[in-house]
């Protein structure tokens, strides 16, 4: 892992209402107090941003979003721009999630005009790839991973980058138990590395944080993050519980 420092991130997708999100931050907040050696990062919905980012305020968590429009502004209705979620309290924003390209039609383009927003705004970017069991089964993980990675960094150079988070996050192991083994993390995130090295330099690949995300939990979060190229865990279900989550948090100990 070299000097990169773990990043675990909760991505909290359509649960909790504002005052169950505050309940749960709260919580999480004295949880979590003593984590040391990692940064955390938690996304609730929208609407409860600003309660969170209240909160959660003078703590060691950091607040995400989990979309944001490439706009800073116009008619887009229901969409959310880079400078309001700033305004909201946040610092990071996850752009490209599985579930995003699959049921609202998120694209490569898409999503690097997003990255370009955040980055232009101050947000750091947690920029998700991954490949469905379809595409492993035929042997196309790599493929897909290298067409994700070009195009959604299509573009930038190494100074817009210096805050870009990735997350692998294997379709086929997104809310379905399944989860890769640290051997098939390791491999997808060595992957990874060499194309960033390729697209950008060996510095930014050695520096970039890539995260892993499906089915994180207590029970394998260890041995996943054993691995020398894994650098956090962008986790859903287990993150919603604040007792599970701490957990998470606390691997190391």
């Amino acid at each position: 892992m070299g000097n990169r420092l773990p990043l675990i991130a909760g991505n909290w997708k359509m649960y909790k209402t504002g005052d169950e999100a505050v309940q749960s931050a709260r919580r999480l907040k004295e949880l979590a107090a003593d984590a040391a050696g990692v940064e955390i990062m938690i996304a609730p919905t929208f609407t409860a941003l600003a309660q969170v980012a209240a909160a959660i305020q003078s703590s060691n968590i950091a607040l995400g979003a989990q979309n944001l429009h490439w706009e800073t502004q116009g008619a887009f209705t229901g969409e959310i721009s880079a400078p309001m979620l700033v305004n909201a309290g946040c610092r990071y924003v996850i752009i490209g999630h599985s579930e995003r390209r699959q049921y609202f039609g998120e694209t490569d383009q898409s999503v690097q005009r997003k990255i370009r927003a955040a980055v232009n705004a101050g947000l750091r970017p947690v920029m998700c790839i991954g490949e469905t069991e379809t595409e492993r089964e035929a042997g196309k993980t790599f493929s897909v991973l290298d067409k994700q990675i070009q195009k959604g960094l299509e573009g930038f150079v190494f100074q817009d980058l210096k805050s870009l988070v990735l997350a692998y996050e294997p379709v086929w192991a997104i809310g379905t138990g399944k989860t890769a083994t640290k051997e098939q993390a390791q491999e997808a995130h060595a992957y990874i590395r060499r194309q960033l090295a390729a697209i950008v330099d060996d510095g930014f690949a050695r520096q970039v944080r890539i995260l892993y995300g499906g089915s994180v939990k207590p029970s394998n979060v260890k041995e996943l993050m054993a691995m020398p190229d894994v650098d956090g865990a962008l986790v859903g279900g287990a993150s919603l519980d604040p007792e599970t989550f701490s957990q998470l948090v606390h691997y190391q100990g």
